[in-house]
Order: C-alpha cells, then sequence, then structure tokens
C-alpha cells in the first residue's frame, strides 16, 4: 500500500523536501511522520513494489528505507531504486533495527548514504535529515549548473543528449513519433568575423529566447547543441508539426532583424532549419536523429538559407 498524509504548507514543502518512508509496520510510518512532518512532504509505501512506483512517479528527495520487509526486502529495493535512471540519485537511508556492524556495512556499500538503527532519537533523525536534504539540494544545484549552456541559459548538449535518450525510449514503448529541428545561423563565422564575437554572442542570445519561446510543451526542450547549432527536441511530434514550429521560429529570428550590414542574406541575420521525425524502432539509435537533422539543415543552408527543409527518418 502507499499514501501520503500530514502535509505541511507550501512552503515548508519547499524549504524542507519530500521523503519517500517505506515500512511494512504501520507504526513505525506514524513514528517517522511525527518526527518529520513538521518541515517535510512525507508519503509512505508498505512494500517494495509501491516504493518503487511512488519513486518513479514523485521523484522524492529522500527514502527512508526498512530493510525487513515479506517479498522484496530493503536491500532489493535499493537495488532497484539505483539500477532505474529516473531514481538512481535520490539519497537513500536505511531505517532499521539490524545492529551489527555487518549489516551497516551491507547497507552503506550498496549506495545508501547513512544508516539509521532503531530505537530512533528523534532530534538526531530530524538533524541528520536536513543535513542530508541540505546536500542534495547543493549537489542538483551543481549539477544543474553543468547541464546548462552559460552563454544562452539553454540546456547543453549533455543535457540534450540525456533528453533525447529519454524520450526516445518512452516514445519507442509508446510507438509514437518524435521530432526534432536543428537551426544554425546563416554564414555565423562570416558574421563574426566581420561584425565581432560580442554582436555573434548577443545574437546567439536573442535566438536562443526566440527558439526556446516556441516550445511550450512539458517534453518540449530547447538546447545549445554547438556553438552555432541550437536544436529543440519535440517528443509525439508528426515531421508536419516539427515543420510549422520550425518555420515559426525561423520567421520570428528574421522579424528581430538583426543588423548584418551587407550579409550574405541581405542587412539582417537568417537562420536556417534541418527538420527530422520518425517512430523509434530496435534499430534505430537517438543519435542519427540530430544526423539526419544536421543533413536537412546543410541541405536548408546549400539552398541559399534562411528557409526550413525537413524530411522523415
Amino acid at each position: 500500500m502507499m499514501f501520503s498524509e500530514h502535509k505541511t504548507s507550501s512552503s515548508a514543502v519547499r524549504s524542507g523536501g519530500s521523503i519517500l518512508v517505506v515500512d511494512d509496520v504501520p507504526s513505525n510510518i506514524h513514528m517517522l511522520s511525527n518526527i518529520l512532518r513538521e518541515e517535510h512532504d512525507v508519503f509512505f509505501a508498505t512494500n517494495g513494489a509501491d516504493a518503487l512506483k511512488l519513486a518513479a512517479e514523485r521523484l522524492p528527495d529522500l527514502v527512508l528505507l526498512d530493510i525487513m520487509m515479506p517479498d522484496m526486502d530493503g536491500y532489493e529495493v535499493c537495488a532497484k531504486l539505483r539500477s532505474m535512471p529516473e531514481t538512481r540519485d535520490i539519497p537513500v537511508i536505511f531505517v532499521t533495527a539490524l545492529g551489527e556492524e555487518k549489516d551497516e556495512e551491507k547497507g552503506l556499500s550498496m549506495g545508501a548514504i547513512d544508516y539509521f538503527i532503531k530505537p530512533l532519537s528523534p532530534a538526531i533523525v530530524r538533524m541528520r535529515v536536513r543535513n542530508h536534504l541540505e546536500l542534495k539540494r547543493q549537489r542538483d544545484m551543481l549539477r544543474d549548473m553543468s547541464l546548462v549552456d552559460p552563454l544562452t541559459g539553454l540546456a547543453n548538449k549533455r543535457r540534450l543528449d540525456e533528453a533525447l535518450d529519454s524520450e526516445w525510449r518512452r516514445c519507442q514503448r509508446a510507438k509514437a513519433p518524435v521530432a526534432l529541428f536543428m537551426l544554425s545561423l546563416d554564414h555565423m563565422q562570416a558574421f563574426n568575423e566581420t561584425q565581432g564575437n560580442a554582436k555573434g554572442d548577443e545574437a546567439l542570445r536573442k535566438i536562443a529566447r526566440t527558439v526556446a519561446g516556441y516550445l511550450c510543451r512539458p517534453g518540449d526542450m530547447a538546447a545549445r547543441y554547438s556553438p552555432q547549432e541550437f536544436i529543440a527536441l519535440l517528443p509525439e511530434t508528426e515531421l508536419e508539426g516539427a515543420v510549422q514550429l520550425a518555420e515559426q521560429a525561423r520567421s520570428a529570428v528574421e522579424a528581430l532583424s538583426i543588423a548584418y550590414p551587407n550579409g550574405p542574406s541581405g542587412d539582417i541575420v537568417t537562420v536556417s532549419c534541418g527538420v527530422v521525425s520518425c517512430v523509434p524502432t530496435m534499430e534505430m539509435m537517438p543519435f542519427q536523429l540530430i544526423s539526419h537533422a544536421r543533413e536537412n539543415l546543410k541541405t536548408a543552408q546549400d539552398l541559399a538559407g534562411n528557409r526550413v527543409f525537413g524530411q522523415d527518418f
């Protein structure tokens, strides 16, 4: 069984973080709830299968996990959490009556960050949980910074690759299409040589904001994939819809009228887009989608630029 209770005000939830408590004994659940509910959003599962499902759905900031449970013990739950991409970075603390040194060593060797031995001291539990959550917040902040392009504020290549891999697998299971378009400033090198790198950077920032402004759905993502290439990831999108969105972005960049005196395409900056869509299969790989988008982008640029070219993969 899985359930949630004792929610505090929204400000407390935001500051305290969310905790999944996993224990097959209701009295242990209520004890931990009484200890933690003033500062945290606490929710519960009473068996391993429900714990895994709830962790994947709600992505708690911390898991407090009993070891001795029927069907699936805490060690197995911890191993499965570590094996799933969406939950592998969630910190796990074992909470157990097993107080032997070998038990604690086993728990920590499986990837748990701490080991609470019953009976519990409420003050110590609150303090150690608070410290672990603060460490997680700092790690999350550093990770987020490592996934952002510093010039534009968009996702960077690493973040886009992670998102594409995840959406690729999800659309493969659902037999749904995944699309993306790659956008690049026409004659970028010549622009930097004649207008200077500072103006080139400012043009890229403006283009980034414009492209991102057209991506409204939760699964959509705009990323700076290389120094002069942007990618818009569009899960569950057919080619026609992706081409329309790319054309809107291209037209919006043109409407910015970023000055490019005596440029190859006129007196303003223009961009070209390569669009691709497919329903992923086991025989395909995500990187192939990007390769095809780049080929379509090159076709658009070879056709004089300032245009969109799309093809199914």
